[in-house]
């Protein structure tokens, strides 16, 4: 779906012009993730509710979102969201777009929300880090269980193919922890991985990923072969 933040920031924040400032100094290292969003959030003075019910009513379902998330789900691939967006709004959005039974089953990785009895709210980092949710910490935990040394479980778990998608500033950290990264055609992410060398391979909306995933898990390829930047 739309960035959720990066909406309210447009519409009713300090608006895109200098959101993309501050998008370009994250992506030059001259502005951390953590203090840029902060402006940005700070920007935005609506009470929080209203910021859920505007959401509620203009962010719309990525296309080809819903058949690849059904095609993970009847092939046990856990979907989960790694955000560093807060979590009431998400799983609002998640109840919207998707309905009740598909929120209870995606797992929500990101920031919470502290909001106080005057009403103005704030963002509540979920760690220290430069980017308040240093995403890569919440994929590792899944890279080091496939690892781990079990004679019974490591060649299954070898096997595991860990996706990740994205598109923004808020995905730098992850993009070198995952073994297929998705990075948006003529977004942020594929800026920084381009200037960095990150692997990567595009994609336009779901169906992309989708086709992808199943070049995988169907059609027996390595993640190396979907690649389009061959990166370090």
């Amino acid at each position: 779906m739309q960035d959720s933040n990066d909406y309210l920031t447009d519409t009713i924040g300090f608006g895109y012009t200098k959101r993309r400032v501050l998008n370009h100094k994250i992506l030059d290292g001259s502005l951390t993730f953590r203090d840029g969003f902060r402006e940005m959030l700070a920007s935005i003075h609506a009470p929080f509710d209203e910021c859920i019910e505007i959401l509620l009513k203009n962010i719309k379902l990525d296309p080809g979102f819903r058949v690849a998330y059904n095609y993970c789900t009847a092939n046990n691939i856990p979907v989960i969201v790694v955000s560093s967006g807060m979590k009431p709004i998400i799983h609002a959005l998640l109840l919207n777009l998707v309905g009740e039974d598909a929120a209870k089953n995606i797992e929500i990785i990101s920031n919470e929300v502290e909001i106080k009895e005057d009403k103005t709210w704030d963002i509540v980092y979920i760690d220290e880090s430069d980017f308040g949710h240093d995403k890569s910490r919440a994929i590792k935990p899944y890279s080091q269980k496939r690892n781990a040394a079990n004679p019974v479980t490591q060649k299954a778990l070898s096997e595991q193919v860990l996706f990740y998608c994205g598109d923004g500033v808020s995905d730098l950290s992850a993009a070198r922890e995952t073994d297929l990264l998705f990075a948006k055609r003529g977004m942020d992410l594929v800026t920084y991985c381009e200037a960095q060398n990150v692997p990567y391979k595009n994609f336009d909306d779901w169906s992309d990923i989708l086709q992808g995933i199943k070049d995988v898990i169907e059609g027996g390829k390595n993640v190396k072969d979907l690649i389009e930047n061959k990166g370090l």
